[in-house]
């Protein structure tokens, strides 16, 4: 009679009593040795569970006495049977996806179920392996290994290597590079083995779902030997501890962690990234049969916690639970991504098969079944360069706004910027490139794509189009260039609106130079004047030209006084008091204006920044515009063309001419004096 245990059911309700023995056939394993290929990196990976392998290690010597039978069996490739604690007369079997039995080597192992999970990292994908079981039942030994003996960790390492030279040899269109990192969860506290002075680590998660740890040492690896120099070192600083069934028996979990970075060396510039975890977790004890007192005892527990809370997120995994604890303890935190993340997964199961483990095996069997059941959904971690379209050093036009460069562009660029064809055929050198269908884009950002894609076609690239991504970069680089013909339009409409406004207000100044004469103001009238009206202005004269213009006897000059709050108007003439509030007179002539126009054109022709400073109501920031537009536009025609250098407007050259065209007429009026 035995019993049967189906994955992913607890131990009651998965077993079931046959009445008679039942012999199985070997079905087919995936024990033979996998030969490593990339596969296509267009198709997406169906969903795949965690395969579970079970190894029996052998009796240790002096452990096994002459009654001493195994308490565990290996019936085939795939299945074993256990005794029944509660009926010696019944057996447990248990079914996984493979089973390495006593006299099985580590290159069966690693051939059988290791190796075919690595072509998976040059797909950008992850994987992880697991090494689960009690104290002493061979964990370390399967991952490690020893010289004659290598374990899991140095021939996987050893075949990623030769994999990754093979594939980013010259030529190959991906360029591969190798990282290591080596971790050890001891008592809650995350330590870098690399860098065992750095102290608690924490654990972070970014916005993609992915697992990290900030200040974790990353070392770059192209060879075995690159490998072992820093891994032999490492592993030495790993916390270990004699008990009464291990004389070095681990204290922690230790996790190594490689990282396969992959640069497309042709468009579109693809980066792919594929993580491998190598762990080896500490065993569960019972402390009563170990004997660990004070600080191993503390160790155990923190050990028990965390496979604990492990067996917590594969039940929660497997009932569906909306609420995964992976957050309860550092290594469910740090294998996320194993249980029931992107990883390809193998669990590893190592029992020992003295009776005095029995209770260890049932407990390891047990959570080695309902791991078999976890679903993994793997990925391709893939991403396009953003950095491609590196900095082109940008020509003067590139420098002009957007009006300013389709008039400074020549007749071919024009028939660039032309979304029609030509009439007649263009030759293969003179084929258009597809980038060039995208007039609406803005041209400084067309011209930088037209000389990338160049630079590709010089290469040997046949004209590959830049914008053949996938479908989710292609959408976002669709929506972008929506937001930039937006963009455009909307500046297009504030350009009109402006220009508008612009001739508007010429048109009104033109009116009020014809209405007013141009040297005598209207006159003053005795009113209130708000906020909202323009004030009359009077001009203030030097007083030395004042005088001489007094001493004449049919002078007639006005000053404009302030007495208190109120203006009054007073005339240097006794004899006409009344006539003073009925005008303003200017007493410079037209042709001192004129110079004074001309000297302040020829100032804005010639002129350093520095010396337009010297002009009223111009500072830095204007004196470098009215220079950089000089320098991109040719001279000044007329005075009245600084309105177009941009930040200066209509009121503010209003203000200019009166306060400098007007003050250096009259400096030249009074200079012969």
């Amino acid at each position: 009679m035995e019993r049967r245990f189906k994955g992913g059911r607890g131990v009651d309700a998965g077993v079931t009593v046959q009445l008679r023995r039942r012999e199985m056939a070997a079905p087919t394993s995936g024990a033979g040795r996998c030969r490593l290929s990339k596969v296509g990196a267009g198709r997406r990976p169906p969903p795949a569970r965690v395969r579970v392998a079970v190894r029996l290690r052998p009796f240790v010597d002096g452990t096994a006495g002459a009654n001493d039978l195994p308490c565990v069996r290996g019936l085939d490739r795939c299945s074993l049977e256990i005794a029944n604690w509660r009926n010696h007369q019944e057996t447990l079997k248990y079914q996984f996806d493979a089973f390495y039995g006593e006299r099985s080597s580590q290159q069966d192992i690693y051939a059988g179920s290791v190796q075919p999970i690595l072509r998976h990292l040059l797909e950008g994908q992850n994987a992880s392996v697991l090494a689960y079981g009690p104290t002493g039942a061979g964990k370390t030994h399967t991952m490690l290994g020893s010289p004659e003996q290598p374990g899991v960790i140095p021939r996987a390492l050893m075949d990623l290597l030769q994999l990754t030279r093979e594939e980013g040899a010259e030529g190959r269109p991906w360029a591969l590079s190798v990282t290591m990192s080596y971790l050890e969860i001891y008592q809650e506290k995350v330590l870098d083995l690399l860098d065992p002075a750095s102290g608690d680590l924490v654990i972070r998660e970014d916005c993609r779902g992915n697992i990290l740890i900030p200040g974790l040492i990353q070392k770059p690896i192209t060879s075995f030997a690159d490998f072992e120099q820093h891994f032999l070192p490492a592993s030495r600083n790993r916390t270990v501890g004699a008990t009464r069934f291990n004389q070095r028996s681990s204290r922690s979990h230790a996790v190594l962690l490689v990282k396969v970075d992959q640069r497309e060396r042709l468009a579109p510039f693809r980066q792919r990234e594929g993580k491998l975890y190598l762990i080896d977790l500490a065993g569960s004890e019972d402390n009563r049969r170990t004997g660990n007192k004070g600080l191993r005892l503390k160790e155990s527990g923190a050990i028990n916690t965390s496979l604990f809370v492990l067996g917590k997120v594969v039940d929660a995994l497997n009932q569906g639970l909306p609420r995964v604890p992976y957050r309860d303890s550092k290594l469910t935190r740090l294998l996320q991504d194993s249980l029931g993340g992107s990883a390809h997964s193998i669990l590893i199961a190592n029992i020992a098969p003295e009776r005095h483990f029995y209770l260890d095996t049932v407990s390891a069997l047990n959570f080695a079944a309902r791991s078999k059941e976890v679903i993994n959904r793997p990925f391709t971690n893939e991403s396009l360069q953003l950095h491609v379209l590196a900095p082109v050093k940008l020509s003067q036009k590139e420098l002009l706004g957007p009006s300013e460069a389709k008039r400074a562009r020549g007749p071919e660029e024009e028939d660039i910027g032309n979304p029609e064809p030509p009439a007649a055929p263009a030759s293969a050198s003179e084929k258009l490139s597809p980038l060039q269908k995208l007039s609406s884009m803005d041209p400084a950002m067309l011209e930088r794509l037209l000389s990338l894609d160049r630079l590709l076609g010089s290469q040997g690239s046949q004209g590959t189009p830049l914008l053949s991504t996938p479908r989710r970069e292609r959408m976002v680089l669709m929506k972008t260039v929506e937001e930039k013909d937006l963009e455009i339009e909307r500046l297009k409409m504030k350009q009109k609106e402006l220009e508008a406004k612009v001739l508007a207000q010429e048109a009104a100044d033109s009116k009020e130079k014809e209405n007013c004469s141009p040297t005598v103001l209207r006159p003053l009238t005795h009113r209130t004047v708000t906020a909202t009206k323009s004030l009359k202005k009077a001009v203030v004269m030097p007083l030395q030209l004042i005088q001489e213009q007094a001493a004449s006897p049919h002078a007639k000059i006005h000053i404009l006084k302030k007495k208190g709050r109120k203006r009054k108007l007073e005339s240097l003439d006794a004899s006409e008091p009344e006539k003073a509030e009925d005008c303003w007179e200017l007493q410079i002539s037209p042709e001192l204006l004129a110079h004074g126009r001309q000297k302040i054109l020829d100032l804005l022709n010639e002129g350093s920044a520095r010396e337009l400073r010297s002009l009223q109501r111009i500072g830095h920031k204007k004196a470098q515009l009215i220079v950089g537009w000089r320098e991109l536009h040719g001279p000044f025609s007329q005075v009245e063309d600084l309105e177009r250098v941009e930040g200066i407007s209509g009121k503010q050259m209003e203000s200019f001419l009166k306060a400098n065209i007007l003050g250096l007429a009259a400096d030249q009026s009074c200079g012969p004096s």
